[in-house]
């Protein structure tokens, strides 16, 4: 039998399988969006996603974001999507391989109402917009002057002149604790976030106000917050349909040509959370600010990975005012109410009875979990419906320890291991990969800064962990055809990547936004 006929042979096996889905799959919860009870009711505390890499443009340093509050639709005014200044954002370093935090970067936000009278949080339109003569009259039976402005000038700055129509502005303070001792890295620095982008009537020059929020804190440190594009792609309608995968364009549904597995530019199916954007807090390092022996290490030291992971707290105790418009009272002690090292961990490995404890645990207590990523439910699901055609690996799945120990091929050989954990690894010593080598798929494909070799943007981390689930990373009989080619058809953003931090792109203008729906130009089909 040619191969050709014998991967034709194997395709019409899995198709058969595929349409007879199981109708008890187990269901799972959606990706790294309100994957937990805890976070799909606290919106505004929920990590969606979770980066670490090497600076694209500088190899000494490492930008670490972290995303949260998840699906932001761009025109949803009158507020927009501040902050919440009572969380504790934080993103966390491990660099002695103990699962335990070594260094922390602490962000607090603060909001404040520039413009009480006014009915949303941002206005304005060329060079202001003043009284007309036929103005109606005030309260006080006056006609107002032609010189009074009604609607302040477009906003073009997040401070001073064309900063009068950011109403609801919010300015953040960054703190490193290490060894105890806390820094606060903003002293002295007037921080402010970036707003959504309301439109171009309102702000013109949105990417003059991005770059406006990028900050040079000194000793070689950057940071930013603000509104951005979700970088996260996915066909979520269809993976939470019980994995219900399209079949047009597909010759298995799940499972990429090998044309398309190779077009790291093109989507074959929707992604579903095109036109969304998200709250982002971005940070760059210097490497030897982050390393245990405080210098860059090459890749080849048992010293150059590092373990990160970002967290959401909120004060263990709050009361509610008693009169009205009234300031809660909030205790000064923080639980952690999220934490994500890597993706999709707790969306699709943690069953959804443990999501919450897992999402308020220490990642050095994750020994309880480990059950779940050694015997992972969503390899049973994928075997069961693609059969013979698919066997996974028996448990225990040491393949996946890279995943959660300090193991090779992302740690240096002699690298202590360390406890089972769930952090995002990142071996520093590796450069990153420039833009026209870099691929989609990351250390699968052999572009070594890339996921599970921490975590970029541009990673496409839905088919690496579907692939890794099913056992490619077991080698062998796992590491060929079908394992390597499973995938949702959705291969890249739909927005483009800014190359310079905070390498997130911009946010989707309110006004004129959309998102792209199967059966749309660029949404693949719909069945």
């Amino acid at each position: 039998m040619s191969r050709l006929k014998a991967m034709i042979t194997t395709w019409l096996v899995l198709a058969v399988a595929a349409v007879s889905l199981l109708t008890s799959l187990p269901t799972t919860q959606a990706a790294n969006h309100r994957e937990a009870p805890i976070t799909a009711l606290d919106h505004k505390a929920d990590i969606t996603d979770y980066f670490a890499f090497v600076s694209y443009d500088n190899s000494d340093k490492v930008t670490f974001i972290l995303n949260v509050d998840p699906l932001l639709e761009p025109a949803n005014g009158p507020n927009y999507f501040p902050f919440d200044p009572e969380i504790l954002y934080a993103i966390k370093v491990d660099n002695n391989n103990d699962a335990v935090e070594d260094i922390t970067f602490e962000f607090r936000f603060n909001t404040e109402i520039r413009l009480p009278g006014v009915f949303t949080g941002f206005v304005g339109a060329g060079n202001g917009i003043t009284s007309p003569p036929n103005a109606p009259r005030t309260l006080e039976g006056v006609v107002p002057p032609t010189t009074t402005v009604i609607v302040p000038p477009a906003i073009t700055a997040l401070d001073g002149p064309g900063s009068e129509g950011l109403s609801l502005r919010q300015t953040y303070t960054v703190t490193m604790v290490r060894g105890g001792q806390r820094t606060m890295l903003s002293q002295g620095r007037r921080l402010i976030a970036v707003p959504s982008n309301v439109g171009p009537r309102t702000m013109p020059d949105y990417p003059s106000l991005f770059q406006q929020g990028i900050y040079d804190l000194g000793n070689g440190i950057k940071v930013f917050a603000g509104t951005v594009d979700d970088p996260f792609w996915i066909d979520l309608g269809a993976a939470f349909d019980s994995l219900n995968f399209r079949s047009m364009g597909f010759p298995v549904p799940g499972v990429l040509t090998p044309a398309q597995d190779a077009n790291d530019r093109q989507n074959f199916a929707a992604d579903d959370v095109s036109g969304y954007n998200v709250n982002a807090i971005a940070i760059e390092v210097p490497i030897a600010m982050l390393t245990r022996t405080g210098r860059k290490e090459p890749a080849s030291s048992p010293a150059a990975t590092i373990g990160t992971w970002g967290t959401t707290s909120r004060p263990r105790i709050k009361i509610l005012p008693s009169r009205p418009g009234g300031a809660a009272q909030l205790s000064p002690e923080f639980v952690q109410i999220q934490r994500m090292g890597n993706p999709l961990f707790n969306e699709l490995i943690i069953g959804t009875g443990d999501k919450d404890k897992f999402s308020m645990s220490q990642p050095k207590d994750d020994a309880q979990f480990a059950a779940y990523a050694l015997d992972p439910v969503l390899a049973r699901v994928l075997n069961a419906i693609y059969r013979e055609a698919l066997p996974v690996p028996d448990a225990p799945r040491t393949d996946l320890l890279p995943l959660v120990t300090y193991a090779p091929p992302i740690a240096a050989p002699g690298t202590p291991a360390g406890p089972v954990a769930d952090l995002l690894r990142l071996n520093t010593g590796v450069p990153p990969t420039p833009a026209a080598q870099r691929r989609r798929m990351g250390l699968l494909a052999g572009d070594a800064a890339g996921f599970p070799n921490g975590r970029r943007v541009s990673d496409d981390v839905t088919d690496i962990a579907a692939r890794a689930v099913v056992g490619v990373l077991a080698g062998g009989r796992f590491a060929g055809f079908p394992h390597n080619s499973i995938g949702d058809g959705v291969n890249t953003n739909d927005a483009p990547y800014l190359e310079t931090f905070p390498y997130v792109a911009y946010a989707w203008d309110g006004r004129n936004s959309r998102h792209v729906d199967p059966g749309e130009e660029g949404g693949g089909p719909i069945n």
